[in-house]
């Protein structure tokens, strides 16, 4: 029996909802990777007309997240491992040049995002864990007074969920990335520039190479054929 996704009403931002919802289902694997979509089954999953989804479907191509099937229709991107570790170098820049820019300021990071993260590191939850992470780095790109940061790591962190969305359950560490979170925001408070940079940047390094070993585990797996 398919995933039920969440029905949305009718508005003039429709194509948008859809666009939102379905890279909700991709990101959260409802759909998952590699599977067979249509746009009949998903306008009828969702409860709206096929132009929306016709419309949000060439959106999500274009961004990577479907591709052409074979035959009639399309799929769901499968998941990288090498493609992910292109990402997070990518962000890895990104989060250095935010730290060190916000610590230049003294920027203070709210300590209730850390808890916020160690509660969610502590329960079963997954999308509470990735939207604490999510957080937790959205306040230092805001913090270090550069709106261009945040729009360039957004366009990553979409990705990004996905493949955490797929492991994070089995990463044993999760709490003790918080306590490097943690680090990393004393660092900022402080003005300690160089310190910030550095901690970012492993920061960043452990976490890529946790979650391309993670995911290589689990493509590898058998009966996973995502």
């Amino acid at each position: 029996m398919p995933a039920q996704l969440v029905q949305i009403a009718a508005a003039p931002d429709l194509v948008d909802q859809v666009y939102r919802a379905l890279l909700d289902a991709i990101s959260n694997g409802s759909l998952a990777p590699g599977e067979r979509i249509t746009q009949e089954d998903l306008a009828r999953r969702l409860a709206v007309s096929r132009q929306p989804v016709l419309q949000a479907l060439r959106l999500l191509k274009k961004d990577g997240f479907v591709l052409d099937a074979p035959g009639r229709g399309l799929l769901v991107a499968p998941l990288d491992v090498e493609w992910t570790r292109q990402l997070y170098q990518v962000r890895g820049a990104l989060e250095v040049l935010a730290a060190r820019l916000a610590a230049a300021q003294r920027a203070p990071i709210d300590r209730r995002l850390i808890e916020r993260g160690r509660r969610a590191a502590r329960g079963r939850s997954v999308e509470a864990m990735i939207e604490a992470d999510v957080a937790f780095h959205h306040a230092i790109y805001a913090a270090s007074g550069n709106p261009l940061i945040a729009q360039g790591a957004g366009q990553h962190w979409v990705h990004l969920r996905r493949a955490m969305g797929a492991v994070l359950q089995s990463v044993p560490q999760r709490e003790s990335l918080w306590d490097e979170h943690e680090a990393i925001a004393a660092a900022i408070g402080a003005g300690d520039v160089e310190r910030a940079a550095q901690l970012s940047e492993a920061h960043c390094t452990r976490a890529g190479e946790t979650l391309s070993m993670r995911l290589a585990e689990r493509l590898s797996s058998p009966g996973d054929h995502a």
